[in-house]
């Protein structure tokens, strides 16, 4: 089947995600976010998210339908995040990926969120598609990784994650230190335009010649929101204003600098010229920028999936469904679990 039709569900944190493709082809990508009601909390409540998406699913999936202009008898396939993710999250969204699948008698795909984010890169409108294999850095509020894919749905290996906060979280948690609202990544990247990214050195986590040696490729944040902690402490101790865009700029370029030259040094190392981009991270204006530019001097192509696509949603899920069922996989069986912890190298549950 060359451009099967597939429905696609995401649910893996704060995002009722509902994506419809035709092979590579992008039909329909309807967002529902429950963002606002985590803000209050400071960041998402796994129980209130489960909740909003449990609210969101028929509305969410009625408007992808009707904005593809297909019906569920049409569909050739469904696929859904099984994993990695929030377990109550998930297992709303597994669930209605089953029951669509028993209603309609189309088979069903358990898909890898963070495979996704790389499948996300073959909905561009220009029908153009990175080659592989590739380095792709996944950056978002719970995931940083770096995988180098040799195939989509048949070779994804681990190169590095994070081995405490991921990039997202590191933003929302020096955010609420400086005062600002939630979610943090806008609010830093917004602050951030007005300072100097030079003003203060903070620390670039796992970089010394010891962390390369033993962590070349993972990442670590939490030192680096303890830096920026202190320092605005001592500085309000002092009796002196925290300069907010200043600190907020430094510990941006911080984040981006470690990002891109782990990045960098992955594809240098693997022998692999191409780069790609995912995740919600990646929608910050600075991390773009030192992409483009460090990328273009090193040699390395770089690719980011459309804007719309980087955050979470059902049309990459769908994108991987499609290339499943395009190269005959057969599909998961209806007995598969949510599984919050499942390895980036399982394509396929």
């Amino acid at each position: 089947m060359a451009e099967p039709l597939v429905l696609g569900i995401e649910t893996s944190c704060d995002e009722t995600g509902v994506g419809i493709v035709r092979g590579t082809t992008l039909l329909a990508n309807v967002i529902a976010s429950s963002m606002e009601e985590h803000a209050r909390y400071g960041g998402v409540v796994p129980e209130v998210a489960a909740r909003a998406h449990l609210e969101a699913m028929t509305p969410t999936l009625t408007a992808a339908l009707d904005q593809a202009g297909v019906t569920l008898d049409e569909l050739d396939a469904v696929a859904v995040t099984a994993g990695p993710g929030l377990a109550g999250a998930l297992m709303v969204g597994v669930g209605a990926a089953k029951a669509l699948a028993v209603a309609t008698g189309k088979p069903l795909y358990g898909v890898n969120h963070l495979v996704g984010h790389v499948g996300a890169d073959v909905l561009r409108s220009d029908g153009s598609e990175i080659e592989l294999p590739t380095v792709a850095l996944l950056v978002s509020g719970g995931h940083t990784s770096l995988l180098l894919v040799r195939d989509l749905v048949g070779d994804v290996e681990l190169l590095g994650e994070t081995i405490d906060d991921a990039a997202g979280e590191a933003f929302d948690k020096v955010a609420r230190l400086l005062g600002l609202p939630y979610p943090g990544g806008p609010q830093i990247d917004k602050a951030a335009a007005d300072g100097d990214p030079t003003a203060i050195r903070f620390p670039r986590g796992l970089t010394l010649p010891k962390d390369m040696a033993a962590h070349r490729y993972d990442f670590s944040f939490s030192g680096l929101k303890t830096a920026v902690a202190r320092w605005v402490e001592r500085r309000r101790n002092e009796g002196r204003e925290v300069p907010v865009a200043d600190v907020a700029a430094s510990f941006r370029e911080a984040v981006v600098d470690v990002l891109v030259t782990k990045a960098l040094n992955a594809c240098r190392d693997t022998g692999v010229d191409r780069l790609l981009l995912g995740g919600g991270v990646v929608a910050n204006a600075r991390l773009r920028a030192v992409a483009t530019e460090r990328c273009a001097a090193a040699g390395v192509e770089l690719r980011i999936p459309p804007f719309d696509l980087c955050t979470d949603n059902g049309a990459m899920i769908a994108a991987v469904g499609a290339r499943l069922v395009a190269e005959g996989h057969a599909p998961s069986d209806l007995g598969i679990a949510a599984d919050s912890t499942l390895p980036v190298t399982t394509v396929q549950v």
